[in-house]
């Protein structure tokens, strides 16, 4: 399988884990509890969070290396922090359902004046999590639109 790759400052999902696969699976986690003062996250929560998450990692890694459990096929996983809020369990979940969005690249110009690059992010086809049911269902609702 893929190796974890976190992603540091500077990007916008910077509490993430993505591991490369023919298939991708979605996950929604709370690693950290929420933020005070106006910050998203804040501690980690073990059980809820950091066990969950290892728990996905663990089960990917015994499926990907099973030779008789998807032969030929590896799983692969775009896994995000919800840092136990709703809202910002939604708008992560949108991280989701970006490879299903075209952009418009017509305004795009690289210096070189050839075509722009832009890399599209991983389809993912299911997702896990999120912890709460309320939180499942809203993220269920937004994700129904792009099926």
């Amino acid at each position: 399988g893929g190796a974890a790759k976190p992603k540091g400052q500077g990007y916008p999902h910077m509490n993430s884990i993505r591991i490369d696969g023919d298939i991708t699976l979605g996950g929604l986690f709370p690693v950290h509890g929420r933020g005070t003062e106006g910050k998203a996250c804040g501690e980690l929560k073990k059980e809820k969070g950091i066990h969950r998450l290892e728990a996905m990692l663990f089960a990917l890694d015994r499926i990907n290396n099973d030779p008789d459990l998807l032969p030929n096929i590896t799983l692969g996983a775009r896994i995000l922090d919800t840092c136990s809020r709703d809202t910002h369990a939604l708008e992560q979940s949108l991280t989701f359902v970006q490879a299903l969005i075209e952009k418009d690249s017509t305004e795009v110009r690289c210096v070189s004046g050839g075509p722009p690059i832009i890399t599209k992010p991983e389809r993912v086809v299911g997702v896990i999590g999120a912890s709460g049911s309320s939180v499942s269902i809203m993220v269920a609702n937004i994700l129904r639109l792009f099926k």
